[in-house]
């Protein structure tokens, strides 16, 4: 908190942004654009302010499949391109700005530059009270450090368990997507990724199964409760409204619902696997 708040000459933010985003916060998240990708496209422009490689192939990329705008319309010129971004991102509604930053994470030629831009914009995000973070490349509405770190645990996990932590990447994109979110397929995916993980580690398809073998390899001792508690979660859903087998053709699912599903079958998954290393 800075002196002017303490104070009380400036007031302190009290408002969590989750369906705005205030000038300090835009201009923030652009900044840290500018430290991290800007500086280095510009650094490839040639004499005649030109861009580089990396930034023709970058920029393409954006004009086509972000802006969805004709090719025919870049200059090419670094200068030009750079005002016309800026000019969009501090006009932007405040989704367009999230789809934006998430758009260039996933998207930017170098991947080099991700991993702290992440953490960084994470910084931000939560300094200026944003009701978002970034969870791996995705930006989902707010979570506990605990959460984030259940979640991108899963997103690492080995190879070998390829299949369900895709299921994971496809819960998160269906919870992030600010437009039209899939919270019913959501939290499919989420359970399916713990099936995957059961079904690898034990070859049972069924979870009260497969819980079973590995309590009898003697790798996992559950408490009774515990176990009965992930029993009845699958249970839940593989009933409830319909979420497994399309029994109903609408609803009543919320963020919340698909939120608790994605962290809770992603510490599971995180549980079994490293009590069966």
């Amino acid at each position: 908190m800075r002196f002017s708040q303490r104070k009380g000459l400036k007031p302190i933010k009290k408002t969590i942004q989750t369906d705005f985003i205030d000038q300090d916060l835009r201009t923030s998240l652009w900044n840290i654009l500018i430290k991290s990708y800007w500086y280095d496209l510009g650094n490839e422009v040639d004499i005649h302010g030109a861009l580089g490689a990396k930034g023709h192939l970058f920029i393409s990329d954006l004009w086509m499949n972000y802006f969805k705008k004709p090719l025919d319309t870049i200059s090419f010129k670094w200068n030009d391109v750079y005002t016309k971004i800026r000019e969009y991102f501090f006009k932007a509604p405040w989704y367009e700005v999230y789809d934006f930053l998430e758009f260039t994470v996933t998207h930017y030629p170098d991947e080099g530059f991700k991993s702290e831009f992440i953490k960084i914009c994470n910084q931000i995000l939560e300094r200026e009270l944003s009701g978002y973070r970034f969870v791996g490349d995705r930006i989902i509405q707010i979570t506990s450090d605990e959460e984030i770190s259940a979640i991108e645990e899963v997103l690492d996990i080995p190879d070998r368990f390829k299949g369900p932590k895709t299921q994971i990447k496809l819960a998160l994109d269906k919870l992030s997507d600010r437009k039209s979110p899939d919270y019913r397929g959501s939290i499919k995916d989420s359970i399916s990724a713990v099936e995957g993980v059961i079904r690898i580690i034990t070859r049972e398809s069924s979870l009260k199964e497969g819980l079973k073998k590995i309590e009898e390899k003697g790798k996992i001792k559950l408490h009774p409760a515990l176990k009965e508690a992930f029993i009845k979660l699958y249970g839940y859903t593989c009933d409830a409204e319909g979420i497994r087998h399309a029994l109903l053709n609408e609803s009543n699912l919320t963020f919340a619902d698909a939120k608790f599903m994605l962290v809770s079958c992603s510490a599971f998954i995180n549980y079994l696997i490293d009590k069966t290393k």
